[in-house]
């Protein structure tokens, strides 16, 4: 069979086809999770949905009718706008840099377009995602490891990574460079070219340690031993701790976990509302929550194997990559396994940008799914 040209190998799906394409079973399961971070909010408001849950019900209304417009967009616009999209972030993330608001710890990340305040580097999380999956589509297996050809996908990745970590945000710059790399391998980056980066990146350590900031350097000292400084520095992880023991096998019952409602743990809206769900609803909760997160997870890569287009399986795979690496990343450090580091459970944490930023994700996910069958040519991947 002759390849039909990109420009017009579009397969005519009517609007009513692709909602009917749409994995409903999916759309579902991500509003089951998404209830259960209400659930919490009002919890930790002490029964109210004021200040936070009746906002993030209104965000994920409005993120869920994204996600599904998203999804009926053809997957090849995507691809046409993968690069604006990604130029575009970077741009908001110059601008934070340079005209940011500060927050907490003097840190500036987020910026305010009109009354809406953005956070660049979630919306970059995705916007690297669908740059790098276009990029690695016009490749073969043996270009992806050619010093010419992946000089372009490590500046895509280094540039925005540094940006962030300039903001400071370290977290997310982790969550950045994991999803980079992580493509670049999935498209057949050579072994020749990780380990000899891992190495690098292990003897760096000490190198990286003196650009830490103190707050910073002060997180991986509790890490280490949380008990020289429990009333202080050390705080907000062993009150996690407490909460997640407290609830034992069971959990003290919803509306009756003590540590939050007596604001005993900090954040405990957003970084920290895991610990809520292990209080109140002990091991056994946390378990199904992430047996929900695990089942996302495989629909993703379910909808990743089925495409026909290399871009269309890049593309699924990084989203539900970025979406692994922020449940694993918040679950480990309430936990005390990592550092604490600002990343949210995704759909259960207050936030807006996040939510967007994971909504937006899902719909490009969605638009994978729908458009699976669709036959993209390799050479439409060019970055020219």
């Amino acid at each position: 069979m002759i390849a039909r040209p990109y420009a017009t190998a579009r397969r005519t799906l009517s609007l009513s086809d692709k909602l009917m394409e749409i994995n409903w079973g999916l759309v579902m399961l991500i509003t089951v999770i998404a209830c259960v971070g209400f659930a919490m909010m009002y919890s930790v408001a002490g029964g109210h949905l004021s200040p936070w849950a009746g906002k993030q019900m209104i965000r994920f209304v409005a993120g869920l009718v994204i996600m599904v417009v998203m999804a009926c967009v053809d997957i090849r616009t995507w691809m046409e706008w993968a690069y604006p999209a990604y130029a575009m972030a970077l741009l908001l993330l110059v601008a934070t840099t340079v005209v940011g608001k500060v927050g907490g710890l003097g840190a500036q990340r987020w910026i305010a377009l009109g009354p809406v305040e953005l956070q660049p580097s979630e919306l970059m999380k995705i916007s690297l995602v669908l740059a790098l999956a276009r990029y690695l589509h016009g490749l073969g297996v043996e270009e992806v490891s050619s010093p010419a050809k992946l000089a372009i996908p490590l500046a895509m990745i280094g540039v925005p990574a540094v940006l962030v970590l300039m903001q400071p945000n370290l977290g997310t710059a982790t969550i950045i460079g994991l999803n980079g790399v992580s493509l670049l391998f999935l498209a057949g980056l050579s072994w020749w070219w990780i380990l000899p980066a891992l190495g690098g990146a292990i003897a760096s350590v000490p190198i990286a340690w003196r650009f830490l900031h103190p707050y910073q350097k002060q997180r991986i000292l509790t890490f280490l031993n949380p008990a020289r400084d429990a009333l202080g520095a050390g705080w907000n992880i062993s009150q996690a701790e407490i909460a997640l023991g407290s609830g034992g096998l069971f959990g003290k019952g919803f509306l009756h976990g003590t540590q939050s409602r007596l604001n005993f743990l900090p954040e405990k809206q957003t970084d920290f509302i895991w610990t809520v769900i292990g209080e109140e609803f002990g091991l056994v909760g946390c378990v199904a929550l992430l047996l929900l997160f695990a089942i996302v997870i495989g629909y993703g890569v379910r909808i990743a194997m089925s495409s026909r287009s290399q871009f269309g399986r890049l593309l699924a795979i990084g989203v539900t990559l970025n979406f692994f690496f922020y449940i694993m990343i918040n679950a480990s450090m309430v936990m005390g396994l990592i550092p604490v580091v600002g990343i949210p459970m995704p759909m259960i944490s207050y936030g807006g940008t996040a939510m967007l930023s994971v909504m937006v994700g899902f719909g490009l996910l969605l638009s994978v799914h729908v458009h699976r069958q669709v036959e993209i040519p390799r050479g439409s991947g060019s970055i020219l």
